[in-house]
């Protein structure tokens, strides 16, 4: 399973990059926003960090003005994707965008039957906001087992994206279906390496060694 980070945040971005294990990007303007960031210049500097996919969104709400944004998005970078909203008019673009090889991410999806629709209308990612659902009361992670089922029942090459993730578990719970990737925050990425036995463990050795070698200079 791929890795992204759901952020536009240069700075974590590039200190996150180091571990090598970051697959791609996700923005939208409520993330850039938050960056403080020039749109086109955060994007491109996102993009020579990471290679893989960065998602752009827009704030277009018809077909013609999402085309319009994501064509321009497509010129600032190789790796971009056009990120549109699960509408009637957001499909419109992403038959359109598909077919003139801008790769594009449905977000905002929060049924199987809108899921369907985006697989059906060609788009190369799906975003389930799982966080969201569980908010509500509903269960995020059983729509994307839902999804899953539904894109391998009829080979939809359609790629899930787990977003509005909150914690550690909706990722290992992504992988444990077979979700594509899961969009993390940078805080929820950085609790993925950590366990307190891990933690204690090495504390332990690091005292372990210590005392060893305290021993040994005192036989000297």
């Amino acid at each position: 399973m791929k890795i992204f980070l759901d952020t536009a945040d240069v700075d974590k971005i590039r200190s996150l990059a180091e571990t090598g294990l970051v697959d791609g990007i996700t923005t939208n303007p409520t993330l850039i926003m938050k960056a403080g960031r020039e749109h086109k210049q955060a994007i491109q500097e996102i993009c020579k960090i990471i290679k893989g996919p960065v998602s752009v969104e827009g704030i277009g709400e018809t077909a013609e003005e999402m085309v319009k944004d994501a064509r321009v998005f497509a010129k600032w970078a190789p790796s971009v994707v056009a990120k549109v909203p699960m509408t009637a008019e957001g499909l419109k673009a992403v038959r359109v965008l598909e077919k003139e090889g801008i790769p594009c991410n449905v977000t905002l999806v929060f049924s199987p039957a809108q899921a369907l629709l985006a697989a059906k209308a060609g788009a190369s990612y799906a975003s389930p906001f799982v966080g969201r659902l569980d908010d509500v009361s509903e269960r995020g992670m059983h729509l994307v087992e839902e999804i899953l089922q539904i894109y391998e029942l009829y080979g939809f090459k359609t790629q899930v994206i787990v977003a509005s993730v909150r914690s550690p578990m909706h990722v290992t719970q992504a992988a444990k279906m077979g979700a594509h990737i899961a969009t993390v925050p940078p805080e929820i990425f950085g609790k993925l390496f950590s366990h307190p036995l891990t933690d204690k463990g090495i504390q332990q050795f690091v005292e372990d060694y210590k005392k060893a070698e305290s021993a040994a200079k005192a036989k000297k």
